[in-house]
């Protein structure tokens, strides 16, 4: 209880010194504190009313605070008579901003009734776990077969993750050659598989505790696969969108006590995206090499205080709100999309090869329009689910797109509290890839998560059936010679 207070306090008084100092027109003001106030409805909901664990609603409630009330305010609170555009070169207007927030509080109420009528409706009992649901016979197997593919993986993709260690993401494709549909399925699928057998492992090891010798070749098979996961996947060969969810969801494996509350998960996410993202983001913008850094630390002090931890909020990665802007702008000169957007992501798979007028993910669409009417420098854009939903089918679009988003959720809730350890892992996995996933473009956080959910469960699964399969075969054919 003191926990929920703290956190309470901590979330009124940063946003009373938001909206204290932030000093516009009326109508704007009110447009964003509707949006807070009825986000704090759901704030207040879900730290003293509900009683079920649920990091995806912290995650929606932190997302959106940041990106739809903090980082717009602060934007807009800096224009003057020189300057008066957002990050993606979108110009400021009063109406516009009304007309967002509109938008954005109309996604808000949808998501959240049907989050609470899916739940009464959908939401089951948590699942008591026992030893015959989580521990398979097959799993050592499994998991030994899991540990060679990426030991395979490694050594054909060795010179592609050298490179990744030294230069940027986008020379190493360019210099690789490796398309997108490439590039999902070698970083999502195949470098995330060690993660599902990790899980199995650990789970085997909770339901037999009994050393034998078996016990130590699965255990140094589960080092192996911690290895192998961490060369995949470390800040040096990964994006940071992507490498958050990874680490936290590992966190939660193996140390599931620093975030099994809804307070506890609340304010980890609020911390990190809302106080130590911005500081991050900052630092990335230092104009200094490492060995610079090294020899003079000093040199990030003097970066604060000449650019100020603010000054984050004003790059490509707060775009969000004015990206919601455009996309409305957009729809009023060119019309709704009547869901053909949706088929990009919907049907990610489908190479541009074979389906030469599949449509472009919404975020570089509407990169293109403001390159095009504002001479902005960069097209690929993110796109929230709010203005993806717009694009499609205007506000009957944001009802559709909130009640599917709840629907899902309360879906993975399901899974958050079931007796399959694999299926729990992806739910808490999503509930931060979720930050992600609410960002946009919806191609990329529907496809980068349906990869990720091959690689981590059904790979897995697959091979654990076919392993079954194949020596029930086995067994019927020695009796039958028998």
């Amino acid at each position: 209880m003191k926990l929920n207070n703290f956190i309470i306090g901590l979330y009124l008084l940063v946003s009373a010194l938001l909206f204290i100092s932030f000093f516009e027109n009326l109508f704007v003001w009110g447009s964003f504190f509707a949006n807070w106030l009825f986000l704090t409805i759901m704030f207040i909901y879900h730290l003293k009313i509900e009683k079920t664990y649920s990091p995806f609603l912290s995650a929606y409630i932190t997302f959106n605070f940041l990106f739809f009330i903090l980082a717009p305010m602060v934007q807009i609170g800096s224009f003057d008579e020189q300057s008066h555009a957002f990050p993606n070169y979108f110009p400021y207007s009063e109406s516009k901003v009304v007309y967002a927030n509109v938008l954005i509080l109309c996604f808000h109420f949808c998501f959240f009734m049907s989050y609470l009528f899916f739940k009464k409706r959908h939401l089951k009992k948590p699942s008591t776990i026992t030893v015959k649901d989580i521990n398979s016979k097959y799993t050592p197997l499994t998991v030994l077969i899991i540990l060679l593919a990426g030991i395979m993986t490694l050594y054909l993709s060795r010179s592609y993750i050298i490179n990744l260690f030294t230069e940027s993401h986008w020379i190493t494709n360019a210099r690789y050659n490796i398309s997108v549909s490439g590039q999902l399925i070698l970083k999502k699928v195949l470098y995330m598989m060690p993660l599902g057998a990790i899980v199995l492992i650990k789970s085997y090891f909770q339901n037999n505790r009994k050393i034998t010798n078996n016990a130590i070749i699965l255990f140094l098979v589960y080092i192996l696969l911690i290895t192998l996961l961490l060369v995949f996947k470390n800040p040096l060969t990964e994006k940071r969108n992507a490498i958050g969810p990874i680490y936290i969801t590992l966190l939660f494996l193996f140390a599931p006590k620093t975030l099994n509350s809804n307070s506890k998960s609340f304010l980890f996410l609020f911390f990190s995206l809302v106080i130590l993202f911005p500081l991050v983001a900052g630092l990335t913008h230092l104009d200094a090499t490492i060995m610079e850094i090294i020899n003079n630390p000093s040199l990030i002090t003097e970066h604060y205080e000449k650019e100020g931890i603010v000054s984050s909020f004003f790059t490509l990665h707060y775009d969000a709100f004015a990206n919601v802007m455009a996309t409305a702008e957009y729809v009023s000169k060119h019309g709704m999309s009547f869901g053909f957007q949706l088929l990009s992501g919907l049907l990610f798979f489908v190479p541009r090869s074979i389906w030469a007028s599949k449509p472009t993910s919404t975020g570089e669409l509407i990169g293109n329009y403001v390159i095009d009417e504002y001479d902005f420098v960069y097209h690929n854009l993110s796109n929230p689910m709010v203005s993806e939903g717009y694009i499609n089918f205007g506000f009957i679009g944001i009802i559709l797109m909130a009640t599917a988003l709840a629907y899902f959720v309360v879906k993975l809730l399901n899974w958050l509290f079931s007796n399959d350890p694999l299926k729990r892992i992806m739910a808490f996995y999503f509930s931060v890839h979720l930050l992600f996933f609410l960002r946009g473009d919806f191609t990329n956080g529907f496809s980068y998560f349906i990869g990720t959910l091959i690689g981590v469960m059904l790979i897995p699964k697959a091979i654990n059936v076919f392993l079954a399969w194949s020596f029930k075969k086995k067994k019927r054919v020695n009796e039958s010679n028998a």
